[in-house]
């Protein structure tokens, strides 16, 4: 049996049960935490790499151009002085600067008057467009640097194509005299896309953006950015408002790290889904401890309250359980009985070999369905009547684990049953000795016709004495009549006796319609005083049953005479009562029809009970009595109207067993 539910301990087992969801709130927190902490650190180290390379990118194009102008400063002064032709050394540097990786498209060198002495390719080019058609390289740019006295970035311009070009100025020097300016026209295109190394330009997206934050260059890939991966930084020299925007391409994706974040979301979702499936095991289990609980509750206190004794045992007869009632019963506690072994504490030493023969029909067999009474003893040695019935004691696996017993003490109830049954007896002797007496006079004038014919054959034989006129066979017959004149008082004087003997019940077989002769033998002649007819409908070879025929016959008498007294106020022509025997089954039955005025409704609910009688001399116990007689024989008595006017009793008997 389960403990009683403790508070502290429903409390306690209620925290506990939310720890698991408190852990697991943390855990995930903490992953979840982890992987955001993760994703900041990998996007802080990629914007300082993004750094890193633009700064990288800046010196780099700063170098290149610087490059460039020293190279330009270095050829300068030649081509300006130089009449034709330059020389092989300077035409290799020129074409040195023309490669594609510097973003030069042009170089063109002019004199201190600003007149084309040069370029390369030739100025017949006639590609350009916007600010520098018609006027390249700006006059604007040459004197600047020729009053700056160093290389001079001009703005950038479109030309075709949708391509832009800027220039840088480099002045050209001869001693303290100024030759000229050694002009460098860049493609921004080429100077994006060929100065930058395949590995920047796998990594950034790098455009160039007018002053008005228009993109007029850029070298890009096909893949979508990451726009949050950007950085602008102005791009000087050239300068003019030029700025550079370097965006990161979308990252590769870092299966490590997705697979990292999946295997966690997967292990939380299995984690989560375990505990959920935990939680509702653990309900389950916790409704069904309290629902077992519960019924054990209530079944113990059903137990406790009854007042069945009830024990249970194994099979080699040892107690395995009992119950208050039981304990009470006997006057042992249970912990003297649990576990005793035959022969028991409580059995009755005077019988001990028949309750030990009683133990083992029960072992094998079980009890009987009407249960089986035995004597038994209390510890303070008194003896009492129980009464037992033994079901298998199966258990929940269908396994069967020994007998399950109640036992019932009639002591009480046996001791009133026999009271009862001798009252009953009372009455019964009463009632035939009230039914004698109003039969005596009836009886009187029976018994006056055997006698009366005795004394009137005996007083013919001492006549022919005296005469002498004696004739041996006349003598012998008037003897032979004197003899049944004899022994028709003796019956009438034995029926008399039978009827009103008290004696014990003798159950026999016997024949209803011997039993209905005998009664209407008995009555006849009270019938026949009140002037009314008794017929009987007898069922030819009726089936037996076991009755005591003394009491049957009581209850017809009864019957018979009820009718008769009912029939009072009935014509002469229908004052008859009939009775008729059939069976029914089980059953046999005999039916006492009378003509009288019949039983109302009232009289009908309490026709049985005790001193209920609508006679003036009656008792009312009379068919109370019969009713009675009728159960001890496991059948029953009824009643029903009569269709021809009247009532029917109807005597059932249970028909013998073959």
């Amino acid at each position: 049996m389960l403990p009683p539910s403790d508070p502290q301990n429903t409390t306690r087992n209620r925290w506990i049960g939310r720890l698991p969801y408190f852990f697991l709130t943390l855990f995930l927190a903490t992953i979840v935490l982890l992987v955001w902490l993760t994703r900041q650190y990998d996007a802080e180290e990629q914007q300082t790499t993004l750094l890193t390379d633009v700064l990288w990118m800046e010196q780099n194009l700063r170098f290149q151009l610087d490059r460039n102008e020293a190279l330009l400063l270095q050829i300068g002064p030649e081509l300006l002085l130089s009449a034709g032709r330059p020389s092989g050394q300077t035409e290799a540097q020129l074409r040195q600067l023309m490669s594609q990786d510097r973003g030069i498209v042009r170089v063109l060198w002019l004199d201190k008057d600003g007149e084309l002495k040069g370029s390369l390719p030739p100025a017949q080019d006639r590609g350009l467009v916007g600010e520098a058609d018609g006027a390249v390289p700006s006059e604007s740019g040459m004197t600047l640097a020729r009053g700056l006295g160093r290389p001079v970035y001009g703005p950038a311009y479109p030309v075709v194509n949708d391509r832009y070009h800027f220039e840088v100025h480099v002045p050209a020097w001869s001693d303290d005299a100024f030759l000229g300016v050694v002009v460098a026209v860049y493609s921004l295109s080429d100077l994006v896309s060929r100065e930058l190394p395949w590995w920047f330009s796998e990594r950034y997206r790098v455009a160039v953006l007018d002053p008005d934050g228009q993109e007029i260059a850029a070298k890009s890939k096909i893949a979508p950015l990451a726009s949050h991966l950007s950085y602008t930084t102005p791009f000087d020299p050239p300068g003019r408002g030029l700025m550079l925007q370097i965006t990161a391409y979308k990252g590769e994706t870092r299966w490590v790290l997705v697979l990292l974040i999946a295997s966690i979301v997967l292990f939380g979702t299995v984690i989560v889904w375990s505990t959920w499936q935990l939680r509702r095991q653990l309900a389950r289990r916790q409704a069904a401890e309290q629902a077992l609980r519960r019924e054990s509750a209530f079944r113990k206190a059903m137990e406790d309250s009854v007042i069945t004794g009830l024990r249970a045992r194994d099979h080699e007869g040892r107690i395995t359980h009992v119950n208050p009632a039981f304990c009470r019963m006997t006057g042992y506690s249970a912990d003297e009985l649990i576990g005793a072994t035959p022969p028991m504490p409580y059995w009755d030493p005077d019988q001990i070999d028949r309750t030990l023969e009683v133990h083992d029909n029960v072992m094998s067999a079980g009890t009987p369905v009407d249960g089986l009474e035995v004597s038994l003893r209390r510890k303070n040695g008194e003896r009492f009547d129980a009464l037992i019935f033994e079901a298998p004691l199966i258990d929940a696996e269908g396994r069967d684990n020994g007998w399950m017993g109640s036992v019932l003490d009639i002591t009480e109830q046996k001791r009133a049953r026999e009271l009862a049954r001798q009252q009953e007896e009372r009455l019964q002797a009463t009632s035939r000795l009230v039914t004698m007496g109003e039969m005596a006079s009836t009886l009187a004038h029976e018994l006056n016709q055997p006698l009366a014919a005795i004394a009137s054959y005996n007083s013919g034989c001492i006549n022919r004495l005296d005469a002498s006129e004696i004739d041996p066979a006349e003598l012998r017959e008037i003897h032979e009549k004197i003899g049944r004149q004899a022994r028709r008082a003796g019956e009438i004087i034995r029926r008399v006796h039978d009827f009103v003997r008290r004696s014990e019940p003798k159950r026999e077989t016997v024949d209803l319609n011997a039993i209905i002769v005998e009664a209407v033998g008995l009555i006849e002649a009270d019938a026949r005083k009140r002037r009314m007819r008794i017929t009987t409908e007898l069922r030819p070879n009726p089936p037996m049953v076991t009755a005591d025929p003394v009491m049957i016959e009581q209850i017809l008498v009864n019957l018979v005479r009820n009718g008769m007294d009912a029939m009072r106020s009935t014509p002469a022509a229908l004052r008859e009562v009939r009775i008729r025997t059939h069976s029914t089954g089980s059953m046999m039955e005999v039916q006492v029809c009378d003509r009288g005025a019949g039983i109302d409704a009232e009289s009908a609910a309490r026709l049985f009970q005790p001193f209920f009688t609508t006679k003036e001399e009656g008792m009312g116990m009379g068919l109370n009595i019969c009713r009675s007689i009728a159960e001890l024989h496991h059948g029953r008595l009824t009643f029903e109207p009569n269709p021809s006017g009247g009532t029917i009793f109807i005597l059932s008997l249970p028909v013998e067993r073959q």
